[in-house]
């Protein structure tokens, strides 16, 4: 082997070998990650990938999906060209078009829709990821549509709702100034990687961590009290945790008296959750309850991070996460050093400590009228708080027309097997005069879809980013769009241009529209453009704590809302409470599902079909106790029938110790092992409209092997 055969062998970067090293950022998953991404390059394709050790978000950390880009990029099923149906729908037969046929289809079909219908007959829809939301938003409301709605429908905004509900504003934990931490859900190590350092940190200089978690994760093993609850019962826990504080006088009532209100009707719903009520409904010891409560209460300034998913998605989730919150005002740690700091997010779901033009530019075309949206009326909380439609009422108004029929979709990313009763949507989907999907692969969504474009990665095209750091990044592609495929952003502009024509600022771009979002900044895109890493914005500034406690919360009260002013006015009981419809969340059978808790190597469906990360788990398993494998004689690889009011499906068993006893806990988005089917279209909180993914009762036998493919 020459030398040079060997540097190329080793991906050394350097003249001699033609390899060079771009700089991008990782997008499969949240923005609150978005890691910084080196892209080791030869002859226009990646060959390797490293976390930026300059970046100042993740400082060369990648997780095992943002290890395993070059694989994303690359999968077999990527999507190459536009695409006509000509088979049935659901059938995935199409044939390749070009783009300006593509373009004049999608514009002729919308177009006529808008015409014979009307705008909201149009729906406007976002899944994973969600760098071109803003566009996307702006697109529905310039073609006259109040019907633009995101898979937030199910992940993160019921999280919004409740801050909003009771404090007005998002809050965050100060960790660098707190002595105990609460990490309610909180599993860094599956889905915030970068957290775990700071985590480690604060054990290290003796801060005390709480975690609250149906499952034993491995932030579980930082621990100094695991509070391990069925899941569902948060609530009761949180009330439970309350009655404890109060009754031993840990409570800071200066803070109560001074800053909220709505203490009374919370005082009296906390009386109902003594210590043995909270244990036949959570399964958790008194002691152990009421040691949190102790910790919680007295171990100095206290802050909290609660899960945006495991929480909310339950059918009593929007209140059991409003229970949490409760405990931050009960015991003044809300708005101090040490405690939960209110932000506003900066752009694009983040908050970088300043502030940007986004909401103007995105809103700015809004169709003026009283016009309903999506789920407005099954969901008037969720309407309230939120400027999309309910995602999960989509299916129901497809099929049945009402209040007004919805004939077209128009989405980017869609996901079918995000939703619950998944033959709900695919007969919805039947049902549409006309559907547009894009997308990066073929999926089970696509192959409904009339026409079908692609997308392409983030390692193919430039977009604007923040950090909570204050840091601004503007990437460029690293590599040339696969095959024909373009960005979202230059699709949706493309169709702006003539469907939309007299919105000209739309139609100028995607950096026309990151421009007009920084103008009030001394920072712009082609400014961004010159660094090859992300800078610091200069009006970037840290939160100022206190604010609240001097200026008051943002709410009707201008107080920490124990009980909501704007619950009440929607007919909603505004204290935190725990039905008791719900104490037995499994219901009438033997075991509590629990569908999607995360996993390393998995983020939705996005990840199964790539190769390495599929063989960490090469097939969908059920997740049991080892008691309840003991009992019903199973051993791993084994094969069970799981069964809801939904529906059921054969899965392979996986027995650990990480889960209590009764409870299943299943990963979703595999085709041959859907199991957000086995959910009822309405087993959802009448709240948010979340489905409760984590709290499905089932029952589980033995079965033969499944016949077919893997999942």
């Amino acid at each position: 082997m020459t030398e040079l055969e060997k540097l190329r062998k080793a991906k050394i970067p350097c003249p001699e070998t033609g390899i060079t090293v771009r700089h991008t950022l990782c997008d499969i998953c949240t923005p609150d990650n978005h890691c910084g991404v080196d892209a080791y390059v030869l002859d226009g394709r990646v060959i390797k990938v490293e976390g930026t050790k300059e970046h100042p978000h993740n400082h060369g950390l990648l997780c095992t999906k943002g290890a395993a880009n070059r694989e994303y990029i690359y999968r077999e099923d990527r999507l190459r060209t536009p695409m006509r149906r000509v088979g049935r729908r659901g059938e995935g037969k199409f044939v390749p078009i070009t783009w300006d046929e593509a373009y004049d289809e999608i514009v002729r079909r919308l177009d006529a829709v808008r015409r014979e219908e009307g705008a909201d007959a149009v729906a406007f829809f976002s899944g994973y990821t969600k760098w071109y939301r803003t566009l996307l938003k702006r697109f529905a409301y310039s073609f006259g549509s109040v019907n633009y709605g995101t898979e937030s429908s199910v992940c993160f905004d019921a999280t919004f709702m409740a801050w909003a509900a009771t404090t007005g504003s998002f809050a965050v934990p100060d960790l660098d100034r707190a002595a105990t931490y609460i990490g309610w859900g909180y599993g860094p190590h599956y889905s915030g990687h970068l957290s775990v350092g700071g985590m480690q940190a604060f054990k290290e200089r003796g801060g005390r961590l709480l975690i609250v978690d149906p499952k034993i994760t491995p932030a579980v093993k930082m621990a100094d009290l695991h509070l391990q609850l069925k899941p569902g019962t948060d609530g009761a826990l949180a009330l439970g945790i309350a009655k404890v504080i109060l009754d031993n006088g840990w409570a800071d009532m200066d803070y109560v008296e001074k800053h909220t209100a709505g203490f009374e009707e919370y005082r009296a719903e906390v009386q109902k959750f003594d210590l043995k009520t909270v244990e036949e409904i959570t399964g958790v010891a008194p002691k152990l309850v009421a040691a949190a409560a102790e910790l919680i209460a007295t171990g100095g300034p206290a802050c909290m991070h609660q899960s945006a998913s495991p929480i909310t998605q339950h059918r009593n989730g929007f209140q059991n996460y409003r229970a949490i919150l409760a405990l931050l005002a009960l015991t003044g740690n809300y708005d101090c050093p040490g405690g939960n700091i209110p932000i506003h997010f900066t752009y694009n779901y983040q908050a970088a400590g300043f502030a940007t033009r986004e909401r103007e530019y995105t809103t700015a075309t809004r169709p003026a009228g009283d016009r309903t949206r999506i789920g407005a009326d099954r969901f008037p909380v969720w309407n309230l708080f939120q400027d999309e439609f309910q995602a999960m009422d989509l299916s129901r108004q497809i099929l049945e027309g009402t209040p007004y029929p919805v004939k077209a979709l128009f989405a980017c990313g869609m996901n079918l097997l995000m939703f619950p009763d998944t033959d709900q949507l695919r007969r919805a989907l039947e049902k549409l005069d006309f559907f547009v999907d894009i997308d990066l692969f073929e999926t089970p969504c696509t192959r409904y879809a009339d026409i079908v474009l692609p997308a392409c990665t983030s390692f193919e095209r430039g977009e604007y980013r923040v950090y909570p750091s204050g840091h601004s990044f503007y990437t460029k592609p690293v590599i040339d769009p696969l095959y024909e495929s373009r960005s979202d952003a230059d699709i949706i502009t493309d169709l702006a241009r003539r469907l939309t024509p007299e919105d000209t600022l739309l139609c100028q771009g995607y950096e026309a529209a990151i421009d007009y979002i920084l103008q009030d900044l001394s920072i712009s895109v082609a400014g961004l453009k010159d660094s090859e890493f992300p800078v610091m914005t200069p009006e970037a500034r840290p939160p100022r704590v206190g604010l609240t406690r001097t200026q008051g919360c943002p709410t009707p009260s201008g107080k920490f809302e124990f009980s909501s002013t704007l619950l009440a006015r929607c007919g909603v009981n505004p204290v935190p409470n725990y039905p008791e419809n719900l104490r037995r969340p499994e219901g009438g059978r033997k075991f509590i599902l629990a569908t999607g808790v995360r996993l390393p190597n998995a983020l939705h469906s996005r990840l199964h079909k790539v190769p390495w990360l599929r063989s960490l788990r090469p097939e969908p398993m059920a997740d049991i106790s080892l008691a309840d494998a003991a009992r019903l004689e199973l051993e791993r690889g084994d094969t069970v029938r799981l069964t809801t009011d939904g529906g059921s499906l054969c899965v392979k068993v996986n027995p650990t110790s990480t889960v209590l006893p009764g409870t299943v806990h299943l990963f979703h988005g595999y085709e041959k092992a859907n199991v957000n089917a086995l959910l009822p279209a309405d087993w959802l909180d009448p709240c948010t409209g979340f489905p409760a993914y984590k709290s499905i009762g089932c029952d589980m036998e033995k079965c033969p092997a499944p016949d077919g493919e893997k999942g």
